[in-house]
């Protein structure tokens, strides 16, 4: 970053560790009194090497390391990943898993919702918000837990298919939660919808016009909030969305309100399509037939030695894909996340590389602070949503 002016202005370094940042971020701020003139993320804090980590790992056992990329969506994370390895094998998940793959998706975007809902408005001392929001993000982790085992690591989605069935009570549990949402969503709306001390924070603050929105590539809520329709799952539909009946929420002040505004609408549209998705859940298998992709049921073993030597080859040598490869986006809660996944035929991925929205859209950070006071810098951090995990990967 190029200091305009050393001798009158101040440097001022936020983080790595500061309540704002939503993370291990550190910004260097350059101030003319309060008023920012300078701002560049510092990123890299939490680097982990995970897209070379996969490359020594078979497709399977490195879907465990996408869970930790943006760990408020792991289902997402999971989902790209899993979806970019189908398309190089060339199949195609059972209805009902692709299915049950939605309903999940669905739920892991109203979590991942609720925490940039409940941080984003402590920020700005909405310490209310915070506490309901976080009370029905546990539900789902809940929820999640009943299906894998595990409230955020999931890792149930599986090349071909589902890590298993969902349980019985899974679907009753996803009807209650359907019926008590949108009372939660009304709280949540009536304590900051038209708070006055929430309307002078964020009207107004961090605009963004649609043509900068599309020159600097943020996607989501970000983009959505100044007017651009663009949506991957109604863009590019994936898992069946072009079966089900939802809006993609537009506003068109480009402000942190307005991207306030859209992702409280998207958590209304989630909700559409969790009851869609569930109402018309099919019957069926949650896994594809192909023993080489997919283990063969625990029942199998004992009476087919041919299945004991598939199960044996699966988890020891895991298995082959094409060579090729293969770009594949997904619209997860921060917008448009992208898997570029190649393959050299061989058990393990010769190279895979993402596009994580939060990386791009806090790419806009200094362009959206620039002028306005550092106070407003917290108010923006938190409305672009970002999860440094998937930044520095």
């Amino acid at each position: 970053m190029e200091i305009e002016d050393a001798e009158e202005h101040m440097l001022l370094s936020m983080g790595p560790q500061h309540p704002s940042t939503h993370g291990v971020l550190r910004l260097l701020v350059e101030l003319d009194g309060e008023t920012v003139v300078n701002l560049a993320p510092d990123i890299g804090f939490l680097h982990t090497g995970i897209e070379k980590n996969m490359e020594a790992k078979t497709y399977t056992k490195a879907l465990v390391m996408t869970d930790r990329m943006d760990y408020l969506s792991p289902m997402s994370n999971n989902l790209g990943y899993i979806l970019a390895i189908e398309k190089l094998l060339g199949v195609e998940a059972t209805p009902r898993a692709q299915a049950i793959r939605v309903i999940l998706t669905e739920l892991q975007r109203v979590a991942s919702h609720l925490v940039w809902l409940g941080t984003s408005a402590l920020d700005l001392a909405a310490m209310t918000v915070f506490l309901y929001a976080f009370r029905e993000r546990e539900y789902i982790l809940d929820l999640f837990e009943m299906v894998a085992g595990q409230r955020m690591m999931v890792s149930y989605f599986r090349p071909g298919g589902l890590w298993r069935d969902i349980p019985d009570e899974f679907v009753p549990a996803v009807r209650h939660f359907l019926d008590f949402m949108p009372g939660k969503i009304a709280d949540y709306e009536g304590l900051l919808k038209n708070n006055p001390i929430f309307l002078k924070r964020t009207k107004g603050v961090g605009v963004v016009t649609a043509e900068d929105a599309i020159a600097w590539g943020l996607t989501g809520g970000c983009l959505r909030g100044s007017g651009v329709n663009y949506d991957v799952r109604k863009a590019n539909p994936y898992c069946g969305y072009e079966q089900y009946d939802f809006d993609v929420p537009l506003e068109t002040d480009g402000d942190v309100y307005a991207r306030y505004r859209v992702r409280v609408a998207e958590i209304w549209q989630s909700l559409r399509i969790i009851e869609q998705a569930i109402n018309k859940l099919p019957d069926g298998p949650v896994q594809i037939s192909d023993r080489k992709i997919v283990p063969p049921p625990r029942s199998e073993l004992g009476k087919s030695m041919e299945a004991v030597i598939h199960h044996f080859k699966l988890w020891t040598e895991g298995f082959s894909v094409p060579a090729g490869f293969v770009y594949l986006a997904i619209e997860s809660p921060r917008g448009e996340f992208g898997v570029y996944l190649r393959s050299d035929g061989g058990p393990k991925p010769a190279r895979v590389h993402f596009r994580g929205p939060s990386y791009v859209n806090l790419a806009s950070l200094p362009r959206m602070s620039k002028n306005l006071f550092v106070a407003d810098v917290v108010a923006i951090i938190g409305s672009i949503d970002i999860v440094l995990g998937e930044i520095d990967r």
